[in-house]
């Protein structure tokens, strides 16, 4: 018999790992009318925007003001993506509860991702980290192409757990490991969580599917067997990733949650409200998403 989680967190990322790759501009007052919707979903962190220069991610350039006028749910964690200290800086003024710090396993989408080689990435994130600890932030350590590169076919295991080792030894709280190009299948998820496990507790370990494949929910179903209980995921399934050439976006927080609720798996979350939320953020880009539970849903409404 399976043993499946009684409670599953889930993340939600659409509003940085989501609207970063989409070439419409969402205005402002709309992003924050948005985060204000997720936030009464029952969702119990948001990474609402990236404080990266705005010339490498136009669409989020807004985060500060984004950060500053949010309407906060003291049930919510809202974070940011943050790549050296002017970020932080500016996410700490802004009101973040975490920092999340990100590079890959990859040498080579390291490169092009953060203009940096892995071992020069390690001093600046040092420094976020330090000052986001002492700031009494919680820290996410992001690793990417955990699976697979583009640009460099396999990742070994014993890659990933290098960086995964430095991040921790860099004082990080937890791990999400990034399926970046969404090319794993649950027979690899396996066989890097087994290797994961035995040196990291379940609970520092999130796992990020990205549903290029149409993979990912059988990757959570795999990661739940293995004991993980943590995930990221997009509402609508938005996204994608600038620097892996036809990722496409993350797993859709609305099919995770059609998942979970159908293996009797609590989230604390309002199908109706995240709905909504999602409808919203459709309209306002003027396409379809991804998700096949909201669109089975809006179409029966």
């Amino acid at each position: 018999m399976r043993r499946w989680p009684e409670f599953v967190q889930v993340k939600e990322v659409g509003p940085r790992d989501g609207l970063q790759n989409e070439s419409k501009m969402v205005a402002t007052a709309d992003k924050i009318n948005w985060i204000n919707m997720l936030s009464e979903t029952g969702v119990r962190e948001i990474e609402y925007s990236s404080f990266v220069h705005p010339k490498w991610i136009p669409a989020l350039s807004d985060a500060y003001e984004v950060g500053k006028k949010i309407k906060r749910n003291p049930n919510v964690r809202y974070s940011a993506l943050v790549p050296n200290m002017k970020g932080l800086e500016l996410a700490l003024e802004a009101g973040i509860d975490g920092a999340s710090v990100f590079m890959s396993a990859s040498e080579t989408h390291n490169k092009k991702n953060i203009n940096k080689t892995i071992a020069e990435t390690y001093p600046i994130l040092k420094e976020v980290i330090e000052e986001a600890k002492q700031s009494g932030k919680h820290v996410t350590g992001y690793v990417s192409t955990v699976f697979d590169c583009p640009y460099e076919g396999a990742i070994s295991t014993e890659q990933v757990m290098r960086v995964c080792d430095q991040l921790l030894a860099l004082g990080v709280d937890d791990l999400s490991l990034g399926d970046t190009i969404g090319t794993a299948v649950p027979s690899q998820v396996v066989q890097l969580l087994e290797s994961v496990l035995k040196r990291l507790p379940e609970e520092k370990i999130i796992m990020h599917y990205h549903d290029t494949r149409g993979m990912a929910i059988a990757n959570i179903m795999a990661s739940m067997e293995l004991g993980i209980t943590r995930f990221d995921s997009s509402i609508g399934g938005l996204g994608g990733c600038p620097y892996a050439p036809g990722a496409a976006g993350n797993v859709a927080t609305n099919d995770v949650l059609y998942l979970l609720d159908g293996q009797g798996i609590k989230t604390g979350i309002d199908e109706k409200k995240l709905q909504e939320a999602a409808l919203f953020i459709q309209n306002k880009l003027g396409k379809a998403l991804p998700s096949k539970a909201l669109a089975y849903t809006a179409a029966i409404q």
